[in-house]
């Protein structure tokens, strides 16, 4: 099959948000950009999903309203997995592109090939999940660096995440703060952007979303440093509250304590011109241009250092950067080449050869 050869594509969003999420929600605003930009190449595309329907795509809705209260239960996973069972034995596609936790499960059973996104990372359980799923399914990695950490999957490809930049402000001129904007959790790095910001006399406004597995740590380490002026908390914000922050901010700060697999809040800042200050964990130099679009900090001293240097980097080419490695229209573009090859018959006879063999956990 030729790459200009035009697919009907299913994409199984999560149920947890509409499409795109109106807040938090990184994986759904990832599948809107790749679905609007699918179409925009001409490509047929049904999207699974909850709630209403804000793409151009042809829609299949499971759950009337998110379950977004019931985040990460079981039971609203299966019954969108069934639900989307349910959709596509009604129509013939040539690709799935599963990003639900439940889709690799669904592969086997199914006469269309199964692209696989993985979003988190592949330590443990879930590793050995998509090493279960192996045989039956084509899988995504979203960085080098998380590929890297499980090079004993049979990945088919490595896509980075896209977003529709033009539709993030874009502001030149920034205000008198640093931000950081993410869950409230240790290996985010919260405290430490805490002490960037007393550090350099610059104030810190914090916005995110506390979840109850990490409220001991909000309450410990965040909370008593929050005095509303200086160290300022916003609470969860929503997309424009979000883009509005990142757009005026000097900086983003970024020091995470973990492998971030990509850190999609990371190309946001970046579209609005606003750079970033970065420990150098996981994806970071892969999505950060040291010296053009913010600065891979290798301390917490050296980012502290590097906010003296922010004047040195321009807006227009930190915007212009995000739109020349992260758009959305480049994450399509890459998809839509795997999926051609993937749908093309030398691949459905290896994914066919490979069904056939012993099961990986036998």
């Amino acid at each position: 099959m030729q790459g200009s050869s035009k697919l009907h594509i299913a994409i199984e969003a999560p149920p947890w948000y509409e499409i795109p999420p109106h807040g938090y929600g990184g994986i759904e605003w990832i599948c809107y950009g790749l679905v609007d930009g699918l179409i925009a190449r001409g490509h047929r595309v049904t999207l699974i999903g909850a709630g209403r329907n804000h793409t151009n795509a042809e829609f299949f809705q499971s759950y009337e309203r998110p379950p977004s209260e019931r985040l990460g239960q079981s039971i609203p996973e299966v019954l969108h997995a069934a639900a989307s069972v349910w959709a596509l034995d009604e129509i013939s596609v040539d690709v799935i592109h599963t990003h639900m936790l439940a889709g690799p499960l669904l592969a086997r059973g199914r006469a269309a090939p199964t692209v696989v996104t993985a979003h988190g990372p592949l330590a443990g359980e879930l590793g050995q999940y998509y090493r279960w799923a192996a045989p039956y399914i084509n899988l995504v990695a979203i960085s080098h660096s998380q590929r890297g950490e499980a090079g004993d999957l049979p990945w088919v490809g490595t896509v980075y995440n896209g977003i529709p930049v033009a539709e993030y402000p874009y502001r030149e001129h920034k205000e008198d703060y640093v931000l950081f904007l993410g869950r409230m959790c240790a290996e985010k790095g919260v405290h430490l952007a805490i002490e960037v910001s007393k550090r350099t006399g610059i104030p810190l406004k914090i916005a995110g979303e506390v979840q109850p597995i990490f409220r001991n740590y909000f309450e410990r380490e965040i909370k008593p440093q929050i005095d509303g002026r200086f160290i300022e908390y916003i609470g969860e914000a929503d997309f424009k509250t979000k883009n509005e922050l990142l757009a005026n901010s000097l900086a983003l700060l970024f020091p995470v304590e973990w492998d971030e697999p990509f850190g999609l809040i990371m190309i946001e800042a970046m579209a609005c011109g606003t750079p970033v200050l970065a420990l150098p964990p996981g994806s970071v130099p892969e999505v950060v241009s040291d010296g053009i679009s913010g600065y891979i900090c290798m301390s917490l001293d050296a980012m502290v250092d590097r906010v003296a240097d922010l004047n040195k980097l321009n807006p227009a080419t930190i915007r212009q950067y995000a739109q020349d490695m992260f758009s959305a229209e480049k994450m399509a573009n890459s998809y839509a080449e795997l999926y051609s090859e993937i749908a093309g018959e030398k691949t459905l006879g290896q994914l066919s050869k490979l069904a056939e063999t012993e099961h990986p956990m036998a």
